[in-house]
């Protein structure tokens, strides 16, 4: 039997909820099978507010985090405060020479952090090596069903989405909302 692994969120002032929960609403029954463990983390413990208000609360501190498996870094308005932090993949320059996306909404401002990034703007989520971009907000629980289905097994993820009660959009192409904000 494999050992169990963890996936993590990062938690900042500001943070997106749905960026955290949807997400982790499909990994939390992975956990709840007994196969991962779910972990929140954070510059410090306890509670942390989010863009929309609701506070979560961190697991973690991030030096005394356990080894992740996975770590699900979210968006939100919080990130133009954290910007210099290098916990943000295109800032810390982790996503240079690799393909990415982000929220359509904001796409320029974030394009901006990470110039030696290859943007796509057409894109409801990119895979590229060990990292996974999504468009954002609930493109994020598509991206997530993507990653589960590589990491466990296609059946795991449309399970999960059918208990979800979840229209998984399955085409990380598709992103109706790259011409909405004029970038096709």
């Amino acid at each position: 039997m494999q050992s169990k692994k963890t996936i993590g969120a990062l938690l900042f002032e500001g943070f997106e909820l749905l960026d955290v929960f949807g997400p982790l609403e499909a990994w939390g029954m992975l956990a709840s099978a007994g196969r991962w463990k779910v972990v929140t983390t954070a510059a410090g413990t306890g509670s942390v507010a989010s863009a929309q208000g609701p506070r979560a609360v961190a697991d973690y501190a991030l030096v005394e985090c356990p080894k992740l498996d996975v770590i699900l870094v979210p968006g939100g308005p919080g990130t133009r405060r954290e910007v210099s932090h290098e916990a943000l993949l295109a800032r810390a320059g982790l996503l240079d020479g690799r393909r990415a996306t982000t929220n359509k909404a904001v796409f320029g401002w974030v394009a901006e952090q990470g110039p030696a990034v290859q943007w796509i703007k057409e894109a409801r989520w990119v895979e590229d090596g060990p990292f996974v971009t999504s468009s954002g907000v609930s493109a994020g629980i598509d991206m997530t069903l993507a990653v589960i289905a590589r990491l466990v097994s296609k059946e795991v993820a449309e399970g999960i989405a059918v208990r979800m009660e979840y229209d998984w959009h399955r085409d990380a192409s598709w992103d109706p909302f790259a011409k909405v904000h004029g970038l096709v």
